[in-house]
């Protein structure tokens, strides 16, 4: 294919972190892609190849777009050029595949110009002082049921309407990644990760939840202990932790944001919340060194 780099993933050491400015040679590759995808035929015909699921002819996509097949040629030949699908000669037929690597290089190059590929901070860095975070231990139960509760009055931050017991939530969260957070000595918010599955190939994922009592938001709670759970987690070996926040909880994305945090995608009418449809933000934190 003409472009410089191939329709696919960078390599790992590069996509990790990005360098602040994207690359020439990236950006007039990514603008080859876009410049071919300008044609809105050429958008038809790619979709209409990646959604066959199979090889398919020239005939069979004309027939499918109404279109001749002079046209359908001329454009496919644009698409293999660049290297968003590929063509076969099967005796007098011509077979039409998607290049697999477009499935990844297109959502890539996308990413890439919008700066989500770009380094992310480790975690919060103003870190309140007289703020302290500690091991969630027994005692501590009544005071992070209590934050719980107070956070569910708020609407936006969980599904659950009603606060869990102990028990459930003593099952649910993994030993060494519970936390509190105390000002003034008293418990004013709690941290906690949980398993997404029991299959092996998943111990290092978990699902990251955090809590600050009314009347102590907005004082760096959050900050803490975002810092603790994430810096906590990338010790103990856990590779990606994932969070999914009601999109009015702007307050929780930007915390999350602070500690690496990355929008994957809007879950759209995910789940009933007193009777209401309602969208969660899914976000992913990924740790970049190696284990």
């Amino acid at each position: 294919m003409s472009a410089s780099l191939p329709l696919s993933v960078v390599p790992p050491e590069e996509s990790a972190f990005q360098p602040a400015q994207l690359a020439p040679a990236d950006a007039a590759t990514y603008a080859e892609w876009f410049a071919c995808l300008a044609e809105p035929m050429r958008v038809r015909l790619l979709h209409a190849v990646a959604v066959a699921g199979r090889e398919t002819t020239v005939g069979a996509l004309t027939e499918r777009l109404g279109i001749s097949q002079s046209t359908c040629s001329h454009h496919l030949r644009k698409l293999a050029d660049v290297g968003f699908v590929r063509l076969r000669k099967e005796g007098t037929a011509t077979l039409v595949s998607v290049n697999p690597a477009c499935c990844t290089g297109l959502p890539h190059a996308a990413d890439a110009v919008m700066g989500m590929l770009g380094p992310r901070p480790c975690c919060p860095t103003d870190l309140p002082a007289d703020v302290t975070v500690r091991a969630m231990d027994p005692a501590d139960w009544t005071d992070v049921r209590r934050i719980h509760a107070e956070g569910i009055a708020t609407g936006n931050a969980t599904f659950e309407t009603e606060v869990p017991d102990r028990r459930t939530l003593d099952r649910s969260w993994l030993p060494g990644h519970r936390w509190v957070a105390e000002l003034d000595g008293r418990v004013v918010g709690w941290a906690a990760a949980s398993p997404v599955s029991g299959r092996p190939v998943y111990a290092g994922v978990a699902e990251t939840a955090i809590y600050v009592g009314d009347g102590y938001r907005g004082r760096g709670v959050g900050k803490a202990l975002v810092h603790r759970l994430v810096t906590a987690a990338d010790e103990a070996g856990l590779w990606t932790l994932q969070t999914s926040i009601f999109p009015e909880n702007r307050a929780g994305i930007a915390l999350h944001r602070s500690a690496g945090f990355r929008t994957l995608g809007m879950r759209e009418r995910i789940g009933r919340h007193h009777g209401v449809w309602r969208d969660t933000v899914f976000l992913e934190r990924r740790r970049t060194d190696d284990l």
